[in-house]
């Protein structure tokens, strides 16, 4: 015979249902919202012209500062902030490196106009020889970031599809904007008059 449980007991365990479907909701809009923002400000980087406004990473702090609980992604993923926190670290670092490698490029050609000017004339000439530098440095700098972004958005998108299959939720309810199309686990629907893209969970 079956364990006979208490009304209460039930009654508690659906209440608990219920946050839990509804902090999977509030999860699935934040990150809908953050793949949109990552992949806007990636899209702006690239050069394109994007006409959408949301911070994602203001977005994450805020959900930071109302604390764990309400920081509905971290509920369900606790090493998705610390890759975010990675991401946006590497992000820095990328700039900081393209600045300091300009400024070596600024400095050394500087250097050998000075000594052309004063010691040699022909090291004038040579000082035009790192410029070229500038352009790789630039290349190099574009490619990086725009792979660090793309693998933040990826990141994000295998974490609403997991949580998507998890609580069986509606991929359609959480569509989202890219402007780029190198994404996996992504297609894209029609919702009203604009194409959207949604979370492939059919795999």
């Amino acid at each position: 015979m079956g364990e006979i449980r208490d009304s209460v007991e039930v009654a508690l365990e659906l209440d608990e249902k219920g946050v839990y479907s509804h902090i999977a909701e509030e999860s699935a809009e934040d990150i809908r919202r953050i793949i949109s923002s990552i992949d806007a400000e990636r899209a702006m980087k690239k050069g394109f012209k994007v006409y959408y406004k949301d911070d994602w990473d203001e977005l994450i702090r805020e959900r930071i500062r109302k604390g764990k609980r309400h920081t509905a992604f971290d509920f369900y993923n606790p090493a998705l902030l610390d890759i975010w926190e990675a991401k946006v670290k590497e992000l820095k670092n990328v700039k900081k490196a393209e600045y300091f490698l300009y400024a070596l490029i600024g400095a050394t050609s500087l250097s050998l106009i000075l000594a052309g000017l004063y010691l040699w004339r022909p090291l004038v000439l040579v000082s035009l020889i790192p410029l070229p530098l500038v352009v790789w440095v630039y290349d190099r700098t574009r490619e990086k970031r725009d792979l660090i972004y793309h693998q933040l958005a990826q990141f994000f998108i295998d974490e609403m599809k997991a949580l998507l299959t998890r609580h069986s939720l509606a991929p359609e309810k959480f569509s989202f904007k890219v402007f780029n199309d190198d994404y996996f686990e992504v297609k894209t629907v029609k919702k009203g008059l604009e194409t959207v893209a949604v979370v492939d969970t059919s795999k």
